[in-house]
């Protein structure tokens, strides 16, 4: 009787796990505290000052400037989700984590991405009526829209995030409490089951399948239609304005499909690919998105742009003025002095 069998006489299932990310990496683990650190404030610092700027300016309190920094937002929201664990793994070698938090961790991720996915889906929408039907933007793009496109972005990422969790909670874990990963992902879990898996990686790969290739579809065809939109407008200016706006959202798409696309392919596919390498790809895939979508918002985008530079700006003259106050109370101090 194998190994499955075994553990399936004594009905074993382990309840607490130990996290090890990137194996190989065991002499040099201490060393990359600091630039994951560095990483890791660096996403909520540019993140936060975008989400800010929109916050604060009233004339941004438009759709398409709402729908960025709710992105920037849920990229926060996974960061933080990640990086934390990931950062405790690299200080002790053995990251303890129970199955409820290892649960609940898979469970942000998952939701999180969804989240991310149905967001670009919104932004498309609202790039699609701004320039196929610019005349009735106002009308269509309303506060109650967004309200309900936030319901179905809700619904629908619970929709796929909460069976996953459900079904991964019904495992038994008999093969180890090593979990060779820096997070719980879903394929991580269930490589340390027992029994039979086939029904779990049948409905991870349909879900993620079913997502993507809907997304893709609805994204593909939605930006096709843009950019044809966008080369009939008969003002330059325009057409070139429009253009831009959709190769900012167009970047972040790239970015993150194909990295999700790679890791899957990887994970899947090839066999051979080290334990490190699998591991780096999966934070490529959580943490790139964050890192560069206030970068490519922030820069690209003039109106947000123009705003974050007028702050930083502001923030320097005040200080510059503080500093020219403090000199001269600085040198009637020092005349008082005897001496």
């Amino acid at each position: 009787m194998g190994e499955d069998g075994n553990m399936s006489i004594f009905n074993i299932s382990y309840t607490n796990f130990f996290l090890v990310g990137f194996p190989g990496l065991q002499e040099w683990r201490s060393l990359l505290v600091l630039p994951l650190t560095f990483l890791y404030v660096a996403i909520i610092s540019a993140n936060a000052l975008v989400i800010h700027t929109v916050v604060a300016q009233r004339n941004l309190h438009q759709p398409m400037y709402v729908l960025i920094a709710l992105l920037l937002a849920v990229n926060i929201c996974a960061a933080t989700v990640v990086i934390p664990k990931m950062l405790e793994g690299f200080v002790h070698y053995a990251n303890p984590i129970s199955l409820q938090g290892c649960l609940a961790q898979m469970f942000f991720i998952y939701f999180t991405l969804l989240l991310d996915y149905n967001l670009l889906l919104a932004m498309a929408l609202d790039r699609y009526v701004a320039i196929c039907h610019p005349l009735r933007y106002t009308d269509l793009m309303t506060s109650r829209l967004l309200g309900v496109l936030a319901i179905f972005a809700l619904t629908r990422s619970l929709g796929v995030a909460v069976p996953l969790v459900v079904l991964t909670a019904q495992a038994q874990f008999c093969r180890t409490t090593v979990i060779r990963h820096f997070t719980c992902e879903y394929i991580a879990l269930l490589s340390i089951a027992c029994g039979d898996l086939t029904f779990n990686n049948r409905l991870g790969l349909a879900m993620r399948l079913v997502t993507v290739t809907f997304d893709l579809a609805l994204l593909g065809t939605s930006y096709t239609r843009i950019i044809y939109a966008a080369f009939q407008i008969s003002s330059g200016g325009a057409r070139a304005k429009a253009l831009h706006t959709c190769g900012s959202h167009l970047l972040v798409i790239l970015t993150i499909y194909l990295s999700g696309l790679s890791t899957s392919i990887v994970f899947r596919v090839a066999k051979t690919v080290s334990q490190d390498v699998q591991n780096l790809l999966s934070a490529i895939y959580l943490l790139l998105p964050g890192a560069l979508n206030p970068l490519i918002y922030g820069v690209r985008t003039r109106e947000i742009r123009q705003h974050v530079e007028k702050m930083l700006c502001r923030k320097e003259s005040s200080q510059e003025v503080e500093e020219s106050r403090k000199k001269p109370q600085n040198m009637r101090a020092e005349r008082k002095l005897p001496g």
